[in-house]
């Protein structure tokens, strides 16, 4: 065995005996479990708070891109006609999930309960639901029904919407447009009713109570668009990190040099940076409260250190090198930040999977778009925060050690 393991060897071992103090110094073995204590609390609550910052992103991030699509395709003209061939191209491109094309613009809403402004759209119900995953949320009826030809047009509307207008599926509302007729009176504004056809509860909001949908047909006739009129076309990818660079193929197929697109990081940028922004405030506070553990690392070397005076004193006589010394106390501190960081690591883990699994943290509804803490762990991120302890606690092993490998052996002996 050769000298570098049998000096390893030496250091565990005495590292072993004086870590943890008996008799006389069990105020120093008590800073030590405290220590350890401190280092687990802040992994744990690093962990955890990561991991719901997580769930949270990943959900508001599926309920966007589930009503929004992953990227949309506009025309720089202004004017973009439905064109089946070029739809064609762009479905065959590499990447490319699923298209439709649409309309949208606001309108108001009207029954026997009052009125709501909401953002109309109007799809393929052939193809919507393979680009809007909103649109499987149904809570009521069917995306296929906007195509039935029986009695008035279908409309579909979000579950808080309904509950503002006092509707169901089969109740009739109003469509007022803002596109109307000028006659002799002054401008008269285009009103048609509506058959529900369908609602849907995505938990935002913003789409639950301000969006509905028609198919196209029904969307240039309320809206007196031409025939063939599309505002742009909605698409979506098999990876939606990767959207940018699919759209930028699959518009080389195209053939029209007028197209352009928007992904749904574009369409969103604020509110993801802000979340990002938020989880990054997160993790540096909690670092923090691993910082403070691993301070305690430092209080628990320097004691031992004063404490052991005289045994540091008789290794070193005994042949016991400086390096050696600085080792023991090194491995000392690294072996309170892994067994802190582990026991970070099963509590912060356990906590996550009975998050996951019993939802015991209510939420207040209306205010969230989830009623329970959402949690998803990335383990970039419960690597990132092991790599970080154990980095912090080597850190604070550094000035107890090189204190302890300064003693002088004579002067250490003559103070005892």
């Amino acid at each position: 065995m050769n000298s570098g393991a049998v000096a390893l060897r030496f250091e565990c071992f005495i590292a072993l005996r004086y870590l943890f103090a008996r008799r006389g110094q069990a105020f120093i073995s008590v800073i030590s479990w405290i220590s350890v204590a401190g280092v687990a609390l802040g992994v744990a609550s690093l962990i955890v708070v990561m991991g719901v910052m997580n769930g949270f992103t990943t959900d508001l991030r599926d309920k966007i891109i589930g009503m929004t699509s992953h990227a949309v395709i506009y025309s720089s003209e202004g004017q973009f006609e439905e064109n089946p061939e070029m739809t064609k191209r762009l479905g065959e491109a590499p990447g490319i999930a699923g298209l439709t094309p649409f309309i949208h613009s606001g309108v108001l809403l009207s029954s026997r309960l009052g009125g709501s402004g909401v953002y109309l759209r109007g799809v393929d119900p052939g193809r919507a639901e393979k680009v809007l995953g909103g649109l499987k949320k149904m809570t009521q009826g069917q995306v296929a029904e906007l195509d039935s030809k029986e009695g008035l047009p279908g409309i579909i509307i979000g579950e808080a919407l309904a509950e503002k207008l006092g509707a169901w599926v089969g109740s009739r509302i109003n469509v007022m447009s803002p596109t109307g007729q000028q006659s002799a009176a002054g401008f008269t504004p285009l009103i048609k009713p509506f058959r529900v056809v369908g609602i849907f509860r995505i938990g935002l909001a913003d789409y639950d109570s301000a969006l509905a949908f028609v198919n196209l047909r029904n969307a240039r006739d309320i809206l007196g668009r031409p025939d063939k009129f599309i505002t742009g076309i909605e698409v979506a990818v098999d990876d939606v990190y990767e959207v940018g660079p699919i759209l930028k193929k699959a518009l080389a197929l195209a053939g029209d040099p007028g197209l352009y697109f928007r992904t749904w990081q574009e369409m969103n940028a604020n509110l993801f940076a802000a979340l990002k922004l938020e989880k990054t405030a997160m993790a540096i506070i909690l670092t923090l409260v691993v910082l403070v553990g691993s301070f305690s690392i430092i209080t628990a070397l320097v004691m031992l250190v004063m404490e052991k005076k005289r045994d540091i004193a008789v290794l070193m006589s005994m042949g016991a090198t400086r390096s050696m010394v600085r080792g023991i106390f090194r491995v000392q501190g690294l072996i309170i930040g892994f067994m802190g960081t582990s026991l970070g690591f099963m509590l912060g883990l356990a906590l996550c999977y009975l998050l996951q699994q019993y939802k015991f943290i209510d939420l207040p509804k209306g205010v969230y778009s989830l009623d329970y803490l959402p949690v998803l762990l990335h383990w970039t991120d419960v690597a990132l925060t092991g790599v970080c302890s154990m980095l912090l606690c080597f850190l604070a092993t550094i000035y107890p050690a090189r204190q302890a490998a300064g003693l002088e052996p004579a002067e250490a002996l003559r103070q005892e």
